[in-house]
């Protein structure tokens, strides 16, 4: 008889939740019977399984298998082949290990459920490159090589709409208190906030139960869309808190009867959804790079512009990932058309707000909230450091009076893709893209691309037979 080697057990990385953490978490809710684990798959979707409480020790101490493609699928779920994560292994298994700190509570579920987030890595412990936390974490070890480590944080702009629309075409949600439905723009509009009052509390309580530093709420641009912002800190953990923000959102809005949207566009005629990206760079003793110099912008601020502007075209694709998403670019609505920067200017693509002189950061405007943090936060961190490695000058900004008069908005850096399949060929032919998402990442996410875009180009709209069902 033949010796059939047996499969290997999962080798454990080295960073992952300690049974310390869990043993903790378990004796302060002993309520929670159910918990939901979840990996965010290129598209920032999350995937994965609810467990019930007498598992969830065996996979702290031993993973959890799941298939490799979970990371190879479109938005609607689908497997995409190409991505080389279903039928060319078979459509293996990986382990999916606990990551430290992601085991809360979800205050929102009735009975209340637990939720952790994982990474997911080969058999013998090394990193599925195909999933968006690794290739984060590259780039963050990049940094440290050299002695940097980034600081940064996220803007979400959200919409809440009705939670059952009785037509394909959304509408904003009724406020909780009174039941009036948004109208008008009400940009900053304090009596917005205070109609959304039971939605808000309950959000913030649940916040502070995951300790999601969750800050200031604003009544945005267009009727029912809010922004939020969380408190600025390392780069990884904006980026979790992100993502775990979502989630939140999805479930308290849920509860008080509404839908949290997270489209880059949902309506033609009123403002898109921005997930905007505050960062600096700090030396090893923790100085800030980008702070101004001798009353100036820092030069390695200005080099971190350049590389910004010098990389945009080719990161396109991850700032706006969806057919959608290319809907939310228009002049003067908030959303960059071309690859410029500004000082105190919020028409443009790069940033620098006001403050401090000793807190000075950029501000990246290009990505919707529909793209996942993790990638975002990759291309830009690898697009500020070559920037500042070239000493890269990013050229004068744009003047604002000259914005006001009338004239667009240009910039020093190439030309943006027109739309979503240039941007898919763009980000195909794209040395820096390839090389900040390592070559499996920048595979699966050109293939799932290729593969929605062709979904996109199949479909035929009501919009179709409305324009040609009885005139052609």
């Amino acid at each position: 008889m033949r010796k059939i080697d047996a499969p290997a057990r999962p080798a454990a990385p080295e960073f992952r939740a300690s049974a310390e953490e869990l043993q903790a978490f378990l004796a302060a809710h002993p309520e929670i019977e159910a918990f939901d684990l979840m990996l965010y798959d290129p598209n920032g979707i999350a995937r994965g399984k609810t467990v019930r409480r007498h598992e969830i020790e065996g996979i702290w101490e031993n993973g959890r298998h799941l298939p490799g493609s979970i990371l190879g699928l479109d938005v609607t779920g689908e497997d995409v082949d190409e991505t080389g994560l279903v039928w060319t292994d078979g459509d293996a298994d990986r382990c999916a290990w606990p990551l430290p700190g992601t085991l809360v509570p979800s205050l929102w579920t009735d009975p209340p459920r637990g939720q952790f987030r994982v990474a997911l890595h080969e058999m013998d412990g090394k990193p599925v490159w195909a999933d968006g936390r690794h290739v984060l974490q590259r780039q963050i070890d990049r940094l440290a090589a050299r002695g940097l480590s980034a600081v940064a944080a996220f803007e979400l702009e959200f919409y809440l709409i009705e939670a059952s629309p009785d037509t394909l075409t959304p509408q904003a949600a009724r406020m909780p208190l009174g039941g009036s439905r948004p109208f008008g723009t009400n940009v900053y509009c304090v009596e917005e906030l205070d109609r959304l009052e039971p939605f808000s509390r309950d959000l913030y309580r649940a916040a502070e139960a995951q300790a999601l530093p969750v800050e200031t709420l604003i009544s945005e641009y267009a009727a029912g869309q809010f922004e939020l912002t969380l408190h600025h800190g390392d780069v990884m953990q904006a980026a979790e808190n992100l993502m775990a923000l979502k989630h939140l959102l999805r479930g308290v809005a849920r509860r008080h009867g509404m839908q949290a949207c997270f489209m880059a566009k949902p309506f033609a005629e009123r403002s898109g959804s921005g997930m905007h990206l505050h960062a600096s760079l700090c030396d090893r003793d923790g100085r800030n790079l980008f702070a101004d110099r001798d009353g100036a912008l820092s030069p390695d601020l200005l080099g971190a512009i350049g590389g910004l502007l010098d990389t945009v075209s080719e990161s396109m694709l991850v700032m706006a990932p969806h057919h959608n998403s290319w809907m939310r670019f228009a002049a003067r609505s908030y959303a960059p058309t071309t690859p410029n920067w500004g000082i105190n200017h919020r028409g443009v693509a790069i940033r620098v707000p006001a403050g401090s002189p000793g807190s000075r950061h950029l501000e990246q405007r290009l990505a919707g909230v529909d793209a996942n943090p993790f990638l975002v936060a990759a291309v830009t961190l690898e697009a500020m450091l070559r920037g500042m490695d070239a000493k890269r000058d990013p050229g004068p900004p744009i003047d604002a009076a000259a914005d006001h008069a009338g004239a667009e908005p240009t910039g020093d850096g190439p030309a943006l893709p027109r739309n979503w399949s240039d941007a898919i060929e763009t980000a195909q032919r794209s040395a820096f893209l390839k090389d900040v998402l390592g070559e499996t990442m920048h595979r699966v996410l050109v293939a799932i691309k290729r593969a929605e875009a062709a979904r996109f180009a199949a479909y035929v709209s009501p919009l179709d037979y409305q324009l040609y069902l009885d005139t052609v």
